[in-house]
């Protein structure tokens, strides 16, 4: 199995969009791809957080020098 990246998150919730966008929506797979959605805007958040993180400890460790 790939590694998820966020790249590839984001592309992926850009497709479901697109999807739920459209005027032909299959019931039984709206709920597949909100429930899709809402793991992949979980997975996008929480590296954004690690990234914000990551980005603060070297700002925080370049001014402490």
């Amino acid at each position: 199995m790939e590694e998820q990246t966020y790249e590839k998150a984001y592309a992926e919730l850009k497709e479901i969009m697109s999807y739920l966008d459209g005027s032909d929506i299959d019931i039984d797979q709206l709920s597949q791809k909100v429930r899709r959605a809402q793991e992949l805007i979980a997975f996008c958040q929480q590296k954004l957080t690690r990234v914000e993180e990551d980005v603060s400890q070297f700002i925080k460790n370049e001014s402490a020098e």
